[in-house]
């Protein structure tokens, strides 16, 4: 496995320093199985809290969850057997900052609905995932690998709407 990510430290409180949007960027690739996607977001809670977006605040909790749906999704419904799947977690400006979550796999046959196009999931033990997304995320959607089979299911969570900043 290779990845960008360092040594964080573990904060409690919120950084003195402003966050530096448009530049932090985590990006890796997971084995497609359900222990890949808790790793996923455990790293990715431990990437925004080194970013400035300390445990505990709603951005940082909105931004794991939404994390922890996409790539349970990517390993549930995008699996290819010996296929991982990529995760591309950023900061943007969108014009305010936004959390930008990207899951990209190898399966192209099973793309989700458009957003706005879910239907509630009733009774059902599963399937609540994506409307948990859609709920949080100011926008997401996906779309088809430009190079290779499969999709990119993304996400944006901004910021300043979701109360942290």
């Amino acid at each position: 496995m290779m990845s960008n990510i360092d040594t964080p430290s573990r904060t409690t409180q919120p950084p003195s320093h402003p966050i530096h949007l448009g530049t932090p960027s985590f990006a890796m690739q997971f084995t497609a199985t359900p222990r890949g996607a808790r790793l996923a977001r455990r790293l990715s809670a431990v990437r925004l809290d080194a970013w400035g977006l300390p445990y505990g605040t709603q951005a940082h909790e909105a931004v794991v969850l939404i994390t922890a749906e996409l790539t349970a999704n990517a390993v549930q419904h995008g699996y290819v057997s010996g296929r991982d799947f990529h995760l591309l977690l950023r900061l943007v400006e969108r014009p305010g900052p936004a959390a930008r979550i990207e899951v990209t796999d190898t399966r192209g046959e099973r793309v989700p609905p458009r957003p706005g196009k879910l239907a509630p999931a009733g009774l059902a033990e599963g399937g609540r995932g994506l409307l948990v997304v859609e709920r949080l995320a100011t926008r997401w959607g996906w779309c088809p690998r430009s190079n290779a089979p499969g999709k990119t299911v993304w996400a944006e969570y901004d910021m300043t709407v979701g109360g942290a900043y």
